[in-house]
């Protein structure tokens, strides 16, 4: 049994996990095909693959921007339980546990997502200021604005306008 704990980018706190017992290879990647998907920019589409082969445990990085381990880009290696991998130099964490994991957290294969708030219609009516109002929830508040001062009526790009006398 081998389980993937997805990590809190700051707080290294459980997220997610996923457990799997009877397979020999999970892929991880951003492609809706892996056995766990990860929505995020620096994650290729395939972008680790962890390998069964004769008991132990062994990951291979598939991806453009590389798997790291304690800072180190690696590229194939085995699973020690407990080991945690970056993918890629700023994306997401993930600790390998093997064999039984006793943290509670909520299994699942997709991704946990927030839940939307509700787009309020907008009327003919509303203004700029009350739509960003309708989305943030709080009223805007602006500091007075001076009125812009009138050009010079004497002043035409940046020269003086000069009277041409016709001939």
């Amino acid at each position: 049994m081998i389980t993937l704990i997805l990590l809190h980018p700051l707080h290294s706190t459980p997220i997610q996990n996923w457990t799997f017992t009877d397979e020999s290879v999970i892929r991880v990647g951003r492609a809706t095909d892996n056995d766990v998907v990860l929505y995020s920019a620096v994650v290729s589409r395939k972008h680790i693959e962890l390998r069964q082969i004769n008991g132990n445990w062994e990951i291979v990085s598939l991806g453009a921007n590389g798997t790291f381990i304690d800072d180190r880009r690696i590229t194939k290696m085995p699973v020690r339980d407990g080991i945690t991998i970056r993918l890629a130099q700023s994306g997401p964490q993930i600790q390998i546990r093997l064999g039984v994991v006793s943290t509670p957290i909520q299994e699942t294969k997709k991704p946990v997502s927030q839940p939307k708030p509700k787009p309020t219609p907008f009327s003919e009516q509303t203004t700029r200021d009350t739509a960003i109002e309708t989305i943030f929830g709080e009223p805007l508040e602006f500091p007075a604005a001076t009125p812009p001062k009138e050009p010079s009526k004497e002043t035409v790009i940046g020269e003086p306008f000069r009277k041409y006398t016709q001939d």
